[in-house]
Protein backbone atom coordinates (compact mmCIF):
# COMPACT_ATOMS: atom_id res chain seq x y z
CA UNK A 1 0.00 0.00 0.00
CA UNK A 2 1.20 3.16 -0.72
CA UNK A 3 1.24 6.50 2.04
CA UNK A 4 -1.93 8.02 2.93
CA UNK A 5 -0.55 10.84 4.70
CA UNK A 6 0.71 12.65 1.96
CA UNK A 7 -0.68 14.93 -0.65
CA UNK A 8 -1.70 13.36 -3.99
CA UNK A 9 -3.09 15.53 -7.18
CA UNK A 10 -4.65 14.22 -10.75
CA UNK A 11 -6.31 14.96 -13.80
CA UNK A 12 -9.92 14.25 -12.38
CA UNK A 13 -11.48 14.49 -16.04
CA UNK A 14 -11.18 11.99 -18.88
CA UNK A 15 -8.76 12.41 -21.39
CA UNK A 16 -9.23 14.60 -24.02
CA UNK A 17 -11.11 17.77 -25.10
CA UNK A 18 -13.90 19.54 -23.97
CA UNK A 19 -15.06 22.34 -22.24
CA UNK A 20 -13.63 21.82 -18.83
CA UNK A 21 -10.74 19.80 -16.92
CA UNK A 22 -10.13 18.91 -13.54
CA UNK A 23 -7.15 18.87 -11.73
CA UNK A 24 -7.73 17.48 -8.11
CA UNK A 25 -5.60 17.30 -4.71
CA UNK A 26 -5.83 15.86 -1.45
CA UNK A 27 -3.71 15.83 1.58
CA UNK A 28 -2.62 18.11 4.29
CA UNK A 29 -1.01 20.16 1.87
CA UNK A 30 -3.31 20.77 -0.74
CA UNK A 31 -4.67 24.14 0.29
CA UNK A 32 -0.57 25.38 0.43
CA UNK A 33 0.59 24.15 -2.18
CA UNK A 34 -3.18 26.16 -4.23
CA UNK A 35 -1.85 29.07 -2.79
CA UNK A 36 1.53 28.72 -4.72
CA UNK A 37 0.13 28.32 -7.84
CA UNK A 38 -2.79 30.09 -8.02
CA UNK A 39 -3.44 33.78 -8.59
CA UNK A 40 -6.79 35.00 -7.46
CA UNK A 41 -8.48 37.78 -10.14
CA UNK A 42 -9.28 41.55 -9.04
CA UNK A 43 -7.70 40.85 -5.36
CA UNK A 44 -10.03 38.65 -4.43
CA UNK A 45 -9.25 36.21 -1.49
CA UNK A 46 -8.63 32.42 -1.95
CA UNK A 47 -11.88 31.30 1.09
CA UNK A 48 -12.71 27.94 1.81
CA UNK A 49 -15.75 26.56 0.17
CA UNK A 50 -15.93 29.22 -2.15
CA UNK A 51 -15.02 29.48 -6.03
CA UNK A 52 -12.67 31.60 -7.18
CA UNK A 53 -11.66 33.10 -10.64
CA UNK A 54 -8.00 33.19 -11.41
CA UNK A 55 -4.85 32.32 -12.84
CA UNK A 56 -3.02 29.49 -12.33
CA UNK A 57 0.62 30.96 -12.70
CA UNK A 58 3.93 29.18 -12.65
CA UNK A 59 5.81 30.53 -9.60
CA UNK A 60 9.56 29.80 -11.11
CA UNK A 61 8.61 31.40 -14.05
CA UNK A 62 5.69 33.84 -13.64
CA UNK A 63 4.30 32.33 -16.86
CA UNK A 64 0.14 32.27 -16.94
CA UNK A 65 -0.61 28.82 -17.69
CA UNK A 66 -4.63 29.10 -17.79
CA UNK A 67 -7.35 31.19 -16.28
CA UNK A 68 -9.50 28.87 -13.98
CA UNK A 69 -12.04 28.44 -11.34
CA UNK A 70 -10.53 26.95 -7.86
CA UNK A 71 -11.73 25.98 -4.53
CA UNK A 72 -10.82 24.50 -1.31
CA UNK A 73 -12.33 22.76 1.57
CA UNK A 74 -10.77 22.05 5.06
CA UNK A 75 -10.67 18.14 6.55
CA UNK A 76 -13.04 16.58 7.44
CA UNK A 77 -15.79 17.47 5.42
CA UNK A 78 -14.56 16.65 2.11
CA UNK A 79 -14.77 13.32 -0.17
CA UNK A 80 -11.33 12.29 0.94
CA UNK A 81 -11.92 13.79 4.78
CA UNK A 82 -8.37 15.30 4.01
CA UNK A 83 -8.25 18.91 3.12
CA UNK A 84 -8.67 18.85 -0.64
CA UNK A 85 -8.48 21.33 -3.64
CA UNK A 86 -9.85 21.76 -7.29
CA UNK A 87 -8.68 23.53 -10.18
CA UNK A 88 -11.11 23.54 -13.03
CA UNK A 89 -9.12 24.83 -16.22
CA UNK A 90 -10.18 24.33 -19.77
CA UNK A 91 -10.51 20.91 -20.63
CA UNK A 92 -7.87 20.16 -23.26
CA UNK A 93 -4.85 17.94 -22.56
CA UNK A 94 -1.67 20.15 -22.38
CA UNK A 95 -2.76 22.94 -19.72
CA UNK A 96 -4.56 20.16 -17.70
CA UNK A 97 -1.04 18.60 -18.02
CA UNK A 98 0.83 21.99 -17.62
CA UNK A 99 -1.33 22.78 -14.15
CA UNK A 100 -0.77 18.69 -12.65
CA UNK A 101 2.84 19.20 -13.75
CA UNK A 102 3.33 22.59 -11.84
CA UNK A 103 1.48 21.28 -8.46
CA UNK A 104 3.53 18.07 -8.21
CA UNK A 105 6.60 20.31 -8.56
CA UNK A 106 5.57 21.90 -5.48
CA UNK A 107 4.99 18.94 -3.50
CA UNK A 108 2.14 16.92 -4.53
CA UNK A 109 2.47 13.24 -5.32
CA UNK A 110 0.71 11.44 -8.76
CA UNK A 111 -2.18 9.83 -7.19
CA UNK A 112 -2.31 6.17 -7.74
CA UNK A 113 -5.82 4.90 -9.62
CA UNK A 114 -8.29 4.81 -7.33
CA UNK A 115 -6.45 6.64 -4.45
CA UNK A 116 -9.04 9.64 -3.57
CA UNK A 117 -11.35 7.03 -3.19
CA UNK A 118 -8.89 4.27 -1.12
CA UNK A 119 -8.57 7.70 1.56
CA UNK A 120 -11.93 8.17 1.75
CA UNK A 121 -12.49 4.42 2.86
CA UNK A 122 -9.62 4.68 5.08
CA UNK A 123 -10.64 7.47 6.62
CA UNK A 124 -14.37 6.04 7.42
CA UNK A 125 -15.81 8.03 4.99
CA UNK A 126 -17.02 4.88 2.91
CA UNK A 127 -17.14 1.58 3.34
CA UNK A 128 -15.65 -0.93 0.82
CA UNK A 129 -18.77 -1.53 -0.71
CA UNK A 130 -19.67 1.80 -1.19
CA UNK A 131 -16.60 2.52 -2.57
CA UNK A 132 -16.86 0.01 -5.14
CA UNK A 133 -20.19 1.06 -6.05
CA UNK A 134 -18.26 4.52 -7.13
CA UNK A 135 -16.84 2.56 -9.74
CA UNK A 136 -20.07 1.07 -10.62
CA UNK A 137 -21.43 4.32 -10.69
CA UNK A 138 -19.05 5.67 -13.19
CA UNK A 139 -19.26 2.62 -15.40
CA UNK A 140 -22.64 2.77 -15.30
CA UNK A 141 -24.07 1.68 -18.79
CA UNK A 142 -28.35 1.88 -18.44
CA UNK A 143 -30.00 3.80 -16.15
CA UNK A 144 -31.23 0.06 -14.14
CA UNK A 145 -26.99 -0.49 -13.50
CA UNK A 146 -26.89 3.86 -12.53
CA UNK A 147 -29.74 3.18 -9.80
CA UNK A 148 -28.29 -0.02 -8.58
CA UNK A 149 -24.82 2.20 -8.21
CA UNK A 150 -26.61 4.96 -6.27
CA UNK A 151 -28.86 2.46 -4.09
CA UNK A 152 -25.26 0.62 -2.92
CA UNK A 153 -23.27 3.82 -3.14
CA UNK A 154 -25.98 5.09 -0.02
CA UNK A 155 -25.15 2.25 2.03
CA UNK A 156 -28.55 0.44 1.67
CA UNK A 157 -26.76 -3.20 0.87
CA UNK A 158 -23.93 -2.21 3.65
CA UNK A 159 -26.48 -1.41 6.03
CA UNK A 160 -28.51 -5.33 5.16
CA UNK A 161 -24.49 -7.07 5.25
CA UNK A 162 -24.22 -5.27 8.44
CA UNK A 163 -27.56 -6.31 10.33
CA UNK A 164 -26.85 -9.96 9.41
CA UNK A 165 -23.16 -10.08 10.55
CA UNK A 166 -24.23 -8.34 14.07
CA UNK A 167 -26.85 -11.28 14.82
CA UNK A 168 -23.56 -13.13 13.75
CA UNK A 169 -21.64 -11.20 15.99
CA UNK A 170 -24.01 -11.77 18.72
CA UNK A 171 -23.75 -15.58 18.89
CA UNK A 172 -20.06 -15.31 18.58
CA UNK A 173 -20.17 -13.83 21.57
CA UNK A 174 -21.75 -15.82 23.55
CA UNK A 175 -20.13 -19.23 22.09
CA UNK A 176 -17.18 -17.70 22.50
CA UNK A 177 -17.95 -16.88 26.81
CA UNK A 178 -19.22 -20.60 26.85
CA UNK A 179 -15.92 -21.68 26.28
CA UNK A 180 -13.69 -19.14 28.66
CA UNK A 181 -16.71 -19.78 31.15
CA UNK A 182 -18.61 -22.13 33.36
CA UNK A 183 -22.27 -22.85 32.27
CA UNK A 184 -23.42 -21.59 35.58
CA UNK A 185 -21.65 -18.16 34.73
CA UNK A 186 -22.77 -18.18 31.51
CA UNK A 187 -26.31 -19.40 31.17
CA UNK A 188 -27.58 -21.10 28.31
CA UNK A 189 -28.66 -19.02 25.23
CA UNK A 190 -30.41 -19.74 21.71
CA UNK A 191 -28.61 -19.40 19.42
CA UNK A 192 -30.83 -21.88 16.45
CA UNK A 193 -33.17 -18.50 16.34
CA UNK A 194 -30.35 -16.03 15.28
CA UNK A 195 -28.86 -18.12 12.90
CA UNK A 196 -31.55 -19.06 11.00
CA UNK A 197 -32.35 -15.62 11.08
CA UNK A 198 -28.92 -15.04 9.42
CA UNK A 199 -29.55 -17.69 6.97
CA UNK A 200 -32.48 -16.02 6.00
CA UNK A 201 -30.54 -12.75 5.31
CA UNK A 202 -28.05 -13.89 3.51
CA UNK A 203 -30.97 -15.54 1.61
CA UNK A 204 -32.89 -12.76 0.37
CA UNK A 205 -29.85 -10.88 -0.89
CA UNK A 206 -28.58 -13.86 -3.02
CA UNK A 207 -31.75 -14.47 -4.70
CA UNK A 208 -31.65 -12.22 -6.92
CA UNK A 209 -27.90 -11.60 -7.19
CA UNK A 210 -27.39 -12.89 -10.35
CA UNK A 211 -30.21 -10.57 -11.94
CA UNK A 212 -28.23 -7.71 -10.54
CA UNK A 213 -25.13 -9.13 -11.91
CA UNK A 214 -26.71 -8.94 -15.28
CA UNK A 215 -27.33 -5.34 -14.89
CA UNK A 216 -23.85 -4.07 -13.78
CA UNK A 217 -22.04 -5.97 -16.35
CA UNK A 218 -24.58 -7.03 -18.85
CA UNK A 219 -24.53 -10.07 -21.26
CA UNK A 220 -22.41 -10.93 -24.55
CA UNK A 221 -24.47 -12.26 -27.16
CA UNK A 222 -23.12 -13.88 -30.19
CA UNK A 223 -25.32 -13.74 -33.29
CA UNK A 224 -24.30 -17.30 -35.60
CA UNK A 225 -25.07 -18.68 -38.14
CA UNK A 226 -24.43 -20.04 -41.56
CA UNK A 227 -23.17 -16.87 -44.24
CA UNK A 228 -25.92 -15.40 -46.10
CA UNK A 229 -28.62 -15.47 -43.50
CA UNK A 230 -29.17 -12.35 -42.35
CA UNK A 231 -27.09 -12.02 -39.09
CA UNK A 232 -25.10 -8.45 -40.17
CA UNK A 233 -28.95 -7.10 -41.14
CA UNK A 234 -30.58 -8.56 -37.67
CA UNK A 235 -27.08 -6.83 -35.73
CA UNK A 236 -28.48 -4.03 -37.96
CA UNK A 237 -32.12 -3.89 -36.94
CA UNK A 238 -31.47 -4.49 -33.10
CA UNK A 239 -29.42 -1.52 -32.96
CA UNK A 240 -31.85 0.47 -35.29
CA UNK A 241 -29.00 2.06 -37.48
CA UNK A 242 -26.71 0.44 -40.30
CA UNK A 243 -23.58 -0.73 -38.76
CA UNK A 244 -22.90 -3.48 -40.65
CA UNK A 245 -22.02 -4.25 -44.15
CA UNK A 246 -24.97 -5.98 -46.23
CA UNK A 247 -24.96 -7.58 -49.61
CA UNK A 248 -26.04 -10.53 -51.29
CA UNK A 249 -22.77 -11.92 -51.28
CA UNK A 250 -22.47 -14.73 -48.78
CA UNK A 251 -19.24 -14.53 -46.21
CA UNK A 252 -19.51 -10.47 -46.69
CA UNK A 253 -18.60 -10.75 -42.89
CA UNK A 254 -15.39 -11.94 -42.33
CA UNK A 255 -14.69 -10.52 -38.68
CA UNK A 256 -16.01 -10.07 -35.56
CA UNK A 257 -18.27 -7.04 -34.84
CA UNK A 258 -19.54 -5.93 -31.33
CA UNK A 259 -21.48 -3.42 -30.27
CA UNK A 260 -24.06 -2.52 -26.99
CA UNK A 261 -27.73 -2.25 -26.96
CA UNK A 262 -29.96 -1.46 -23.81
CA UNK A 263 -32.53 -4.16 -22.87
CA UNK A 264 -34.81 -3.85 -19.97
CA UNK A 265 -31.70 -1.53 -18.53
CA UNK A 266 -29.30 -4.95 -19.12
CA UNK A 267 -26.84 -3.70 -21.57
CA UNK A 268 -26.46 -6.56 -23.96
CA UNK A 269 -23.34 -6.61 -26.19
CA UNK A 270 -23.81 -8.03 -30.05
CA UNK A 271 -21.58 -9.62 -31.39
CA UNK A 272 -21.86 -9.90 -34.75
CA UNK A 273 -20.08 -13.07 -36.31
CA UNK A 274 -18.44 -14.48 -39.72
CA UNK A 275 -20.89 -17.34 -41.47
CA UNK A 276 -19.75 -20.96 -39.75
CA UNK A 277 -19.07 -23.29 -42.77
CA UNK A 278 -16.33 -24.82 -44.29
CA UNK A 279 -13.97 -22.54 -46.75
CA UNK A 280 -10.49 -22.91 -48.27
CA UNK A 281 -10.29 -18.93 -47.79
CA UNK A 282 -7.77 -18.54 -45.28
CA UNK A 283 -8.82 -15.06 -44.41
CA UNK A 284 -12.78 -17.01 -43.86
CA UNK A 285 -11.12 -19.40 -42.03
CA UNK A 286 -9.77 -17.20 -39.44
CA UNK A 287 -13.14 -15.66 -39.33
CA UNK A 288 -14.59 -18.89 -38.80
CA UNK A 289 -12.57 -19.39 -36.08
CA UNK A 290 -13.25 -16.13 -34.64
CA UNK A 291 -17.03 -17.03 -34.59
CA UNK A 292 -16.79 -20.18 -32.97
CA UNK A 293 -14.45 -18.09 -30.12
CA UNK A 294 -17.16 -15.72 -29.71
CA UNK A 295 -19.65 -18.56 -29.28
CA UNK A 296 -17.51 -20.53 -26.60
CA UNK A 297 -17.49 -16.72 -24.87
CA UNK A 298 -21.05 -15.48 -25.21
CA UNK A 299 -23.13 -15.53 -22.11
CA UNK A 300 -26.48 -16.26 -24.49
CA UNK A 301 -26.76 -17.42 -28.21
CA UNK A 302 -28.85 -15.98 -31.16
CA UNK A 303 -29.01 -18.52 -33.94
CA UNK A 304 -29.95 -17.12 -37.09
CA UNK A 305 -31.60 -19.30 -40.09
CA UNK A 306 -32.84 -18.65 -43.44
CA UNK A 307 -36.83 -19.24 -42.87
CA UNK A 308 -37.22 -18.64 -47.05
CA UNK A 309 -35.08 -21.95 -47.61
CA UNK A 310 -35.24 -25.71 -46.36
CA UNK A 311 -33.13 -26.50 -43.64
CA UNK A 312 -29.02 -27.37 -43.99
CA UNK A 313 -26.48 -29.66 -42.97
CA UNK A 314 -24.47 -26.43 -41.70
CA UNK A 315 -27.62 -25.09 -39.69
CA UNK A 316 -27.60 -28.15 -37.49
CA UNK A 317 -23.79 -28.45 -37.05
CA UNK A 318 -24.10 -24.63 -36.01
CA UNK A 319 -26.77 -25.69 -33.55
CA UNK A 320 -24.70 -28.63 -32.02
CA UNK A 321 -21.93 -26.03 -31.45
CA UNK A 322 -24.47 -23.93 -29.33
CA UNK A 323 -25.15 -27.29 -27.38
CA UNK A 324 -26.90 -26.64 -23.92
CA UNK A 325 -25.57 -22.77 -23.39
CA UNK A 326 -28.74 -20.15 -22.84
CA UNK A 327 -30.26 -19.46 -26.98
CA UNK A 328 -32.90 -17.98 -28.67
CA UNK A 329 -33.59 -19.21 -32.30
CA UNK A 330 -34.15 -16.62 -34.64
CA UNK A 331 -35.87 -17.68 -37.96
CA UNK A 332 -35.29 -15.01 -40.61
CA UNK A 333 -36.57 -13.39 -43.86
CA UNK A 334 -40.33 -13.70 -42.84
CA UNK A 335 -40.71 -10.68 -45.43
CA UNK A 336 -39.97 -13.55 -48.37
CA UNK A 337 -43.14 -15.16 -47.25
CA UNK A 338 -43.90 -17.99 -44.67
CA UNK A 339 -41.37 -19.64 -43.46
CA UNK A 340 -40.84 -23.20 -45.19
CA UNK A 341 -38.33 -24.84 -42.48
CA UNK A 342 -38.95 -26.99 -39.42
CA UNK A 343 -36.83 -25.95 -36.65
CA UNK A 344 -38.95 -27.72 -34.34
CA UNK A 345 -36.39 -30.66 -33.59
CA UNK A 346 -33.72 -27.42 -33.48
CA UNK A 347 -32.62 -26.04 -30.07
CA UNK A 348 -35.81 -27.43 -28.65
CA UNK A 349 -36.09 -25.71 -25.34
CA UNK A 350 -34.64 -22.81 -26.78
CA UNK A 351 -37.34 -19.87 -27.93
CA UNK A 352 -38.27 -19.80 -31.91
CA UNK A 353 -39.03 -16.21 -33.56
CA UNK A 354 -39.82 -15.34 -36.64
CA UNK A 355 -38.85 -12.11 -38.12
CA UNK A 356 -37.63 -9.86 -40.90
CA UNK A 357 -34.48 -7.73 -40.47
CA UNK A 358 -35.69 -5.75 -43.35
CA UNK A 359 -39.13 -5.47 -42.67
CA UNK A 360 -38.61 -5.01 -38.62
CA UNK A 361 -41.58 -7.68 -38.14
CA UNK A 362 -40.70 -9.75 -35.23
CA UNK A 363 -38.40 -7.71 -33.74
CA UNK A 364 -40.70 -6.91 -30.62
CA UNK A 365 -41.04 -10.35 -29.80
CA UNK A 366 -37.26 -11.08 -30.23
CA UNK A 367 -36.50 -7.90 -28.00
CA UNK A 368 -38.84 -9.65 -25.33
CA UNK A 369 -37.21 -13.13 -25.43
CA UNK A 370 -33.38 -11.68 -25.44
CA UNK A 371 -34.74 -10.03 -22.24
CA UNK A 372 -36.42 -13.42 -20.89
CA UNK A 373 -33.35 -15.09 -21.55
CA UNK A 374 -31.02 -13.15 -19.70
CA UNK A 375 -32.95 -11.94 -17.30
CA UNK A 376 -35.20 -15.22 -16.48
CA UNK A 377 -38.16 -13.29 -16.98
CA UNK A 378 -37.96 -11.11 -14.18
CA UNK A 379 -37.92 -7.36 -14.34
CA UNK A 380 -35.83 -5.34 -11.31
CA UNK A 381 -38.58 -3.48 -8.99
CA UNK A 382 -37.60 0.04 -8.54
CA UNK A 383 -37.23 -0.87 -4.75
CA UNK A 384 -35.31 -3.91 -4.90
CA UNK A 385 -32.23 -4.11 -3.26
CA UNK A 386 -29.78 -6.36 -5.68
CA UNK A 387 -26.22 -7.67 -5.05
CA UNK A 388 -24.61 -6.80 -8.50
CA UNK A 389 -20.93 -8.14 -7.32
CA UNK A 390 -19.90 -10.78 -7.88
CA UNK A 391 -17.07 -10.48 -5.15
CA UNK A 392 -20.29 -10.03 -3.47
CA UNK A 393 -22.05 -12.57 -3.98
CA UNK A 394 -19.12 -15.24 -3.72
CA UNK A 395 -18.44 -13.71 -0.21
CA UNK A 396 -22.51 -14.04 0.41
CA UNK A 397 -22.56 -18.19 -0.31
CA UNK A 398 -19.12 -18.81 1.70
CA UNK A 399 -21.13 -17.05 4.80
CA UNK A 400 -24.55 -18.94 3.90
CA UNK A 401 -22.36 -22.17 4.16
CA UNK A 402 -20.66 -21.72 7.22
CA UNK A 403 -23.69 -20.19 8.64
CA UNK A 404 -25.72 -24.08 7.91
CA UNK A 405 -22.68 -25.35 9.09
CA UNK A 406 -22.63 -23.93 12.41
CA UNK A 407 -26.34 -24.94 12.50
CA UNK A 408 -25.49 -28.74 11.67
CA UNK A 409 -22.85 -28.45 14.48
CA UNK A 410 -24.93 -27.32 16.95
CA UNK A 411 -27.95 -30.09 16.01
CA UNK A 412 -25.21 -32.60 16.30
CA UNK A 413 -24.46 -31.69 19.56
CA UNK A 414 -20.81 -30.36 19.13
CA UNK A 415 -18.91 -28.40 21.52
CA UNK A 416 -19.16 -24.55 21.06
CA UNK A 417 -15.32 -23.99 19.85
CA UNK A 418 -16.62 -26.18 17.21
CA UNK A 419 -19.96 -24.03 16.30
CA UNK A 420 -17.34 -20.92 16.68
CA UNK A 421 -14.98 -21.67 13.85
CA UNK A 422 -17.84 -21.66 11.40
CA UNK A 423 -19.62 -18.70 12.94
CA UNK A 424 -16.36 -16.31 12.67
CA UNK A 425 -15.73 -17.86 9.10
CA UNK A 426 -19.38 -16.30 8.49
CA UNK A 427 -18.34 -13.14 9.78
CA UNK A 428 -15.09 -12.63 8.26
CA UNK A 429 -17.10 -13.09 5.27
CA UNK A 430 -19.67 -10.63 5.44
CA UNK A 431 -16.52 -8.27 6.69
CA UNK A 432 -14.68 -8.28 3.18
CA UNK A 433 -18.02 -7.28 1.85
CA UNK A 434 -17.93 -3.90 3.98
CA UNK A 435 -14.29 -3.72 4.38
CA UNK A 436 -13.97 -4.68 8.05
CA UNK A 437 -11.73 -7.77 6.99
CA UNK A 438 -10.35 -6.59 3.91
CA UNK A 439 -7.18 -7.74 3.46
CA UNK A 440 -4.45 -4.88 2.12
CA UNK A 441 -3.82 -7.30 -1.18
CA UNK A 442 -7.75 -7.53 -1.46
CA UNK A 443 -7.98 -3.41 -1.36
CA UNK A 444 -4.88 -3.09 -3.55
CA UNK A 445 -6.67 -4.83 -6.13
CA UNK A 446 -10.27 -3.42 -5.71
CA UNK A 447 -8.48 0.27 -6.32
CA UNK A 448 -5.87 -0.67 -8.95
CA UNK A 449 -9.17 -1.14 -10.92
CA UNK A 450 -10.88 2.76 -10.36
CA UNK A 451 -9.51 5.39 -13.19
CA UNK A 452 -6.82 7.55 -11.97
CA UNK A 453 -8.28 10.57 -10.58
CA UNK A 454 -10.87 8.88 -8.84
Amino acid sequence: MYALDDTVAAVGTPPGHGGIGIVRLSGPDAVSILQRVFQPAHGADLTARRITFGQVIDPDTGEVLDEVLAFYMPAPRTYTRQNTAEIQGHGGPVPLQRILNVVLRFGARLAEPGEFTLRAFVNGRLDLAQAEAVRDLIEAQTEASHRIAVDQLGGRLSGAVRRVRRQLLDVLAYLEASIDFTAEEVPPQDIVTPLGSAAKGIGRLLQDADQGIVYRQGARVAIVGRPNVGKSSLLNALLRVERAIVTEIPGTTRDTLEETINLRGVPLVLIDTAGIAESEDRIEQLGVARSREALRQADLALLVVDGSQPLRTADGEIADLVGNRPAVLVVNKSDLGSPVVDVGAMLPDAPHVVVSAVTGAGLPELEEALANAVLSGRVMPSDCLLVSNPRHKALLEQAAEHVQAALEAHERGLPADFVSIDVMSAVTALGAITGETASEDLLNTIFSQFCVGK
